[in-house]
Formats: structure tokens, sequence, C-alpha cells
């Protein structure tokens, strides 16, 4: 018997990606907020040192899909597929990082690597947690060349040199933060 019914945890899925969709379009993905519970908890590392973590609905919507995602306007994250366990509520969302901005050649700048989510069905249309993963290497590979190349839109030039101006909301040393990453 299934702990969760699969029905509902599909119709998560769309109302996720429908709610992405809207975002994206809109450029701001601040309202995904609502798709979490309360006391949900949404991190990702950041590479060998560092890692990042918002606790609580109002953390992801201010700092992880907020700051963020700020400066990421023009991008898309389609999803590829999803894997579905409706017996321990655990879903991944498999997807692309794709800038609209493009190389000479006409292809949009968008890091090799697979990238997903991995969420955790809190009931009522909501993830009571969510993990990012994504090649790290790749990710970087693709900002240095978008830098070299001048292809990087104001947001994201304010976006890197926010990063440099010290420590920021929800970034931690590996192990340190303030919920255990995995």
């Amino acid at each position: 018997m299934a702990d969760f019914d699969r029905a509902e945890l599909d119709e998560m899925v769309r109302r996720w990606l429908q709610a992405n969709h809207e975002c994206e379009e809109a450029g701001d993905w601040r309202p995904l907020a609502d798709y979490y519970t309360e006391d949900a908890t949404y991190g990702w590392n950041y590479g060998p040192t560092q890692e990042f973590m918002a606790v609580g609905r109002d953390q992801i919507r201010d700092i992880a899909i907020g700051l963020e995602m700020d400066g990421l306007e023009g991008w898309t994250y389609p999803y590829q597929d999803w894997v579905i366990d409706d017996r321990s509520g655990n879903l991944i969302g498999l997807w692309k990082q794709v800038s609209d901005r493009t190389r000479p050649d006409g292809t949009h700048y968008s890091p090799e690597g697979i990238g997903g989510s991995w969420f955790r069905y809190g009931g009522d249309f909501r993830w009571s947690w969510q993990r990012d993963f994504f090649d790290f290497g790749n990710v970087s590979a693709l900002f240095v060349e978008m830098i070299t190349a001048n292809a990087l839109s104001e947001g994201m030039q304010q976006r890197i040199a926010r990063t440099g101006s010290g420590p920021l909301p929800g970034w931690y040393r590996v192990g340190t933060a303030p919920v255990p990453l995995w």
C-alpha cells in the first residue's frame, strides 16, 4: 500500500511545472515559496567548501528563490524528467539551466552536466524540503565563459559582484548549516 496518493503527487508536479513556467516568464521565482510548507528547508552544495541552506518558507522566498535567483532573469530551467516514489513521498526532477543569452554560433549558454532537485512531499500540494544538485564545475566554467564573452546581463554582473562582497545569507561552510544538507 502506498503512503502517498500517486494522483496527488502527479498533480503536485503539474502545479509545480506550471508555477515554474509562470515565474520564468515573470523573471521572479518568489511566488514559488507558496509551494513549500511553513517549516520547509531548501539547500544545495556550492562546491568543496560551501553549501546553502534556507530554513522556513520566508527564507526560501527571500533568500533561496529571491536573492539567489536575482540576476537570473531570462534563464529557464526546463524539467527533463521526474522520478516519483509514492511510498516515501520523494520526487526527483531533472532539469537543465538555459540562459536567454546566445553564443556567436546561436546556441544558448547552458552548463553541461545534470541538474536536478530532490523534493520531499509535505502534503497539501507543498514540499517539506528540497535539495538541488548540479555540476558545480560545469556551472563555474559556463559563468567564466560568459564573463569572457561579455555575455552577462546587468543583473548577473550585480549577482557576481554581490558574491564577492562578504558572507551572504544562507551560505555556510560545508557541514555547518542549521539543517544537514543530506
